[in-house]
């Protein structure tokens, strides 16, 4: 883990996420973005009309669960081919991914084994308080963090 870096103050995450995965894929970056399923299909949806110039690739979480459990396709599994996935959890296969993107309360289990890790954390009280509980949890780690207040 190279870095975590805090995004506090988001002040509407969907389109924040938006161009936040636009820099990254172009960047050639590959980003897995760990969000609850309401955020994930508005998200899904904002990917693919945010700009109408621009489409970034992505996988929903309920693609990849049912080609893991093998009901879609065969081959290469899509989350294998998206630089975008959009989920409600990690899983074991995802490892050595550039970005760990994540929008959930808990520490992401595994999220060592990606290159980095950005924490939204949007303007809700109750949102604050779990980063700051993942904030302690990542210092006491002794992991270098980093803060950016996306409402300055």
């Amino acid at each position: 883990m190279n870095a975590i870096a805090f995004h506090f103050n988001v002040p509407a995450p969907v389109p924040y996420l938006c161009r936040l995965l636009r820099k990254a894929t172009h960047a050639g970056q590959r980003a897995w973005v760990l969000l609850p399923p309401a955020l994930a299909h508005e998200l899904d949806v904002a990917l693919w009309t945010f700009a109408p110039e621009e489409f970034i690739a992505h996988a929903r979480h309920a693609t990849v669960e049912a080609e893991e459990s093998g009901q879609v396709g065969s081959g290469q599994c899509l989350w294998q081919r998206s630089p975008v996935v959009l989920a409600a959890q990690l899983i074991p296969q995802a490892s050595d991914w550039p970005l760990l993107i994540n929008l959930l309360e808990p520490v992401p289990e595994g999220f060592e084994r990606f290159g980095r890790l950005i924490e939204i954390v949007p303007q809700d009280e109750a949102l604050k308080q779990a980063a700051r509980l993942r904030w302690r949890h990542y210092s006491q780690l002794g992991l270098a963090l980093k803060h950016h207040d996306a409402a300055a």
